[in-house]
């Protein structure tokens, strides 16, 4: 934590000098009762109370002078804040292979589910898009900040949604950032922060090299975080036949490589949800450095309240 005017904390020692005085009135007054003799007396003008109760409305009290002076001397702290106009795009694999079922109930029905959780994880002033992608990607919602028309777009992610067979990766980034660069009327000249993050089993095997459209990102500053879906072990049945379509991740790892994005790995629904998790953290904001004076002189008033209400509670006086 940063102060931007500390030589205002010298004022705490007022705040000790005054708790080390409240502590030598308290011995003092410990004493006076002592020589006191008439016993009966003592117990008619000064009764008896709980001696912890005596202390908390000045431990209050003194508590709130300290927070209060941490608040004037104006601290500082890193804060997380959404950025302006942030742009997250959400990129799924909708072909075949997704029919996988080595993630229960299968791949495809798994990833919508954490998709899902995702973008309500979000806050709502992002702008979220979707793009389902095969042999050929389609943005199935632009992005916007209308969250019940991204939960149908995810509704409508079925195997083949895209009518062409394949994987094509490079595709799925350059159609996420032309949706990011048709966000607005300024996106063309002026692109809002945005991030793609693209979800995938499988290699690329059709359409623009993926590498291609990494450079087109790095272009735009959009980091791509990509996740690769699946086990070694999935298949998918196709008339009685198994045909294997086990998780590759090269391409994806190169490609968040190329673009300062991050690559995950998930094997089960668990798993891809805590890699949206961990994703969701990251996109779509920016660390400043904000005044937090707020914090303590906020705590301070609670502790003045509850200072004030402890003595009339129990003393029928305010501190």
């Amino acid at each position: 934590m940063i102060w931007l005017s500390p030589a205002r904390l010298w004022l705490l020692l007022g705040v000790l000098a005054l708790a080390a005085g409240y502590v030598l009135l308290q011995r003092r007054r410990s004493r006076y009762a002592v020589r006191f003799t008439n016993l009966r007396l003592l117990d008619r003008v000064a009764p008896q109370r709980p001696a912890w109760r005596r202390h908390v409305p000045a431990g209050l009290f003194l508590a709130m002078l300290a927070l209060l002076v941490v608040g004037f001397a104006r601290p500082t702290a890193e804060v997380r804040v959404p950025r302006e106009r942030a742009t997250v795009m959400v990129a799924v694999d909708v072909s075949t292979s997704m029919l996988a079922g080595d993630v229960e109930p299968d791949r495809l029905t798994a990833a919508k589910d954490a998709a899902r959780r995702f973008v309500d994880g979000l806050p709502d002033e992002f702008n979220v898009g979707l793009v389902a992608f095969a042999g050929s990607a389609a943005v199935l919602v632009p992005p916007g900040t209308d969250r019940e028309a991204l939960h149908d777009g995810i509704d409508r992610l079925v195997e083949g949604a895209t009518g062409v067979q394949g994987t094509a990766i490079g595709e799925a980034i350059s159609t996420s950032l032309g949706a990011v660069l048709a966000l607005d009327g300024e996106a063309a000249k002026d692109p809002p922060p945005a991030r793609i993050v693209l979800l995938s089993d499988g290699a690329n095997t059709s359409g623009m090299d993926p590498m291609e459209a990494a450079t087109d990102a790095v272009a735009m500053e959009v980091p791509v975080h990509t996740i690769a879906f699946g086990t070694a072990s999935g298949y998918v049945d196709r008339g009685g036949r198994p045909i294997q379509v086990p998780v590759d991740g090269q391409t994806l790892d190169a490609v968040a490589r190329e673009t300062g994005g991050q690559f995950h790995e998930a094997g089960s629904a668990k798993e891809l949800r805590a890699v949206y998790e961990d994703i969701g953290s990251s996109v779509g904001y920016r660390t400043e450095r904000q005044d937090v004076a707020a914090r303590f002189i906020g705590l301070g008033l609670v502790f003045a309240m509850g200072a004030a209400a402890g003595s009339m509670r129990w003393f029928s006086r305010l501190p």
